[in-house]
């Protein structure tokens, strides 16, 4: 049995592109998805952060996945990850209201990991 690695390895990729599409050009991310044509440097600031922030669990993920001493502790953090992150986005649709398709999509994605990620978790060591 392969899936946690194989789990954490596509957690990395996923969690990669999307922090590459947040930081290596906010302006062009920001206008692209999420409709925002005034740029702020604040805002840039941000991105490039939790670019940052993903990468590094991404990286963690990564290297979990070929390190079976960690693996069940980093598919523990994907659901901390997703479960975090959820939260604060279901929070301000009540608080805010509906943000753009895009992040409506993530909420999604991150409500379903939750319980695939707890699955995993769960399953026997290889």
């Amino acid at each position: 049995m392969l899936i946690k690695k194989y789990f954490l390895i596509f957690a990395f990729t996923v969690v990669a592109i999307i922090a590459l599409l947040y930081g290596v050009s906010p302006q062009w991310f920001m206008q692209t998805f999420l409709d925002v044509s005034d740029y702020s440097l604040d805002i840039a600031h941000i991105l490039r952060a939790v670019m940052g922030l993903y990468l590094a669990l991404g990286l963690f993920w990564l290297y979990a996945a070929f390190n079976e001493f960690y693996r069940n502790f980093a598919v523990l953090t994907t659901m901390l990850f997703s479960g975090g992150l959820v939260s604060g986005r279901i929070l301000s649709l009540f608080a805010d209201g509906f943000p753009s398709g895009l992040l409506l999509l993530y909420v999604v994605m991150e409500f379903i990991l939750i319980p695939v990620a707890y699955w995993v978790f769960k399953l026997p060591d290889e």
